[in-house]
């Protein structure tokens, strides 16, 4: 076959699924101008084409959903294969593609990194931190790291940390000049860092938990953010008072640049989990960063 024609397919094929060349690049971990050429080069060698491109869309031509309906079980047919002929192998090989949010990626998948790259240095982690909710299957990576409870259906999970820990903190200096809260009602007086949600935008909801008893409230954030770095570190500039995992900002406890507030009153998060697909037909690879990060 053609080379440039074997070559564009799944290109061609990513890019539709992707709903744009930039996602599609990211996925693919090529540059957008070089997907572009390679679609214009699929389109000449085929003489049709394929996409109906605009700035703010894109769509297969009539064509292009004709090419859709056999490239997609063909080339399943052949990631199958390839699946099976990878299993033969003596030592894994290739590229496992993850997506955890960010404290599970820091606390949880990159210590383990250290022992598995040396015992399998032929396979390359392809590592994504995203604090939002992710299509796993959509967005082509193998697994993902979430919470239990945050989990896509029909997957398969492997728990890969114990629970964790949340802690209410705030730097000394905060401390020092607004006092330090003492139970969940005095919140309303304090300035609060508060978590959005990437996927859905709505924000963090605090969780309380005393005597088996578990509540949530509402808190109104002087300042809000997406990212857990930036909230831990509003907290150590003495912006206000955080709700973060604990294993996120022990560290700053440890050196006193946070303190704890509300002792007694952070709840648990659930643990960890490693998920993917049911249908999936696992590599070598796969299987082996899964044995990695198994409890």
């Amino acid at each position: 076959m053609d080379r440039d024609l074997w070559a564009g397919l799944p290109i061609f094929l990513a890019i539709v699924e992707a709903g744009s060349f930039a996602r599609a690049a990211v996925r693919l971990g090529l540059s957008p101008s070089a997907l572009s050429h390679a679609m214009r080069t699929l389109e000449a060698r085929l003489g049709v084409r394929l996409l109906d491109r605009t700035t703010r869309s894109l769509a297969p031509t009539q064509a292009g959903m004709e090419l859709l309906l056999s490239l997609r079980p063909a080339l399943a047919s052949v990631e199958g294969a390839l699946g099976a002929l990878d299993a033969t192998r003596e030592r894994p090989a290739g590229r496992v593609r993850v997506n955890a949010h960010r404290p599970a990626a820091v606390h949880v998948v990159l210590p383990r990194l250290v022992g598995f790259a040396a015992d399998y240095p032929e396979v390359t982690v392809d590592l994504v931190v995203d604090d939002g909710l992710v299509d796993i299957v959509a967005e082509r990576f193998d697994c993902g790291v979430r919470h239990e409870g945050e989990l896509q259906g029909d997957m398969i999970s492997v728990r890969v940390s114990d629970p964790v820990p949340l802690t209410f903190v705030a730097a000394p200096a905060y401390v020092e000049t607004h006092g330090a809260p003492q139970v969940p009602d005095d919140l309303g007086r304090h300035r609060c860092l508060c978590y959005r949600y990437t996927s859905s935008g709505t924000i963090h909801v605090w969780e309380f938990e005393r005597d088996r008893r578990r509540f949530e409230r509402a808190i109104p954030g002087s300042f809000v953010t997406n990212d857990v770095d930036l909230m831990r570190d509003a907290a150590v500039a003495a912006l206000g008072v955080a709700c973060l995992p604990l294993p996120h900002v022990d560290r700053y406890i440890e050196t006193g640049d946070l303190i704890e507030v509300l002792a007694g009153w952070a709840p648990m998060l659930p643990p960890n989990h490693l998920y993917y697909p049911s249908r999936r037909q696992p590599s070598a690879a796969f299987r082996a960063f899964v044995d990695a990060l198994r409890t």
